[in-house]
């Protein structure tokens, strides 16, 4: 009994290390409150406690961002107020590059993804980050969402068509604005 404790125990442990931080982000950009995500998290890895490791072992990832989102949306219904999904701020992503130019336009691209992103629908936002940022398959964003798994695949496809497109729009007004700030 005492080894499978202390299994379950690592198991816990392991998860949390690997998923906490991508869950605060997400938890985030649902509240808008950064100690709300927090509670959040703590909240869904509590109710992973109480699972027995089988039963959701197998499918991990996507029990714990179906339990984070589900909270994340209670939340913001008991609080009677929806808060839209906002981008965390850009000085999160800051480059680590030698060459201030370069972490200048990285940040700039940043900016204009983030902005992208804000204009694209709520569905595709999400898929978008739980494939880009949980680096959930197709399927396992299907089983959180409740969407189906063509779905998701139209939606992403759509969502980076749209991202790539606004991009190549803007180019050429970003890059001389970052050469007229040199």
């Amino acid at each position: 009994m005492k080894s499978k404790a202390i299994d379950q125990s690592r198991w816990i442990r392991e998860a949390l290390e690997r998923y906490q931080r991508p869950l605060i982000r997400y938890a985030y950009r649902i509240t808008g409150d950064l100690e709300r995500a927090r509670d959040i998290v703590q909240d869904t890895f509590l109710r992973l406690c109480r699972q027995p490791a089988e039963s959701v072992q197998d499918h991990l990832a996507q029990w714990l961002y179906k339990v984070c989102r589900n909270r994340a949306l209670d939340v913001l219904k008991q609080e009677n107020r929806m808060t839209s999904l906002d981008i965390m701020p850009t000085a999160v992503w800051e480059s680590s590059a030698p060459d201030p130019s370069v972490g200048l336009e990285k940040r700039e691209q940043l900016r204009q993804v983030a902005q992208i992103l804000d204009g694209l629908s709520e569905n595709q936002r999400e898929v978008v980050r739980f494939r880009f940022e949980g680096g959930l398959s197709y399927r396992e964003i299907s089983q959180v969402t409740g969407l189906s798994v063509s779905n998701v695949g139209f939606l992403l496809h759509t969502a980076l068509k749209n991202i790539r497109e606004r991009m190549q729009q803007s180019a050429p007004s970003s890059r001389s604005h970052i050469r007229r700030a040199k």
